[in-house]
């Protein structure tokens, strides 16, 4: 869905191809690399002891003044709940259209 929306939006294919190698790819700018960072630390919790390192939250905040970072945190924790209740209700994805909710 969100990748149909971006791309709708105008964002290119190869940006959206690359966030899954977000660390490697060279078309990221750093603040958005720190977003990468923390919201994969704050996703992939059971992976990482403790959860989100003090060197991600200290890296988002160079980037990122407060309101922004309880933004941030306020849509990744958003995100991960949907994704959840997805999982749980076996909500099939895919068929999505783009514009399809505003």
């Amino acid at each position: 869905m969100h990748t149909k929306e971006a791309a709708h939006a105008g964002e290119s294919s190869v940006r959206l191809n690359l966030v899954a190698a977000w660390r490697e790819a060279k078309v990221f700018t750093d603040a958005e690399r720190a977003a990468f960072e923390l919201t994969e630390q704050g996703t992939r919790i059971a992976d990482a002891a403790g959860g989100v390192t003090d060197e991600a939250w200290a890296n988002a905040a160079k980037h990122y003044d407060e309101d922004q970072l309880a933004a941030l945190v306020s849509l990744i924790a958003l995100m991960n709940t949907v994704n959840r209740m997805n999982v749980i209700v076996q909500q099939p994805g895919g068929d999505y259209q783009p514009g399809h909710r505003g």
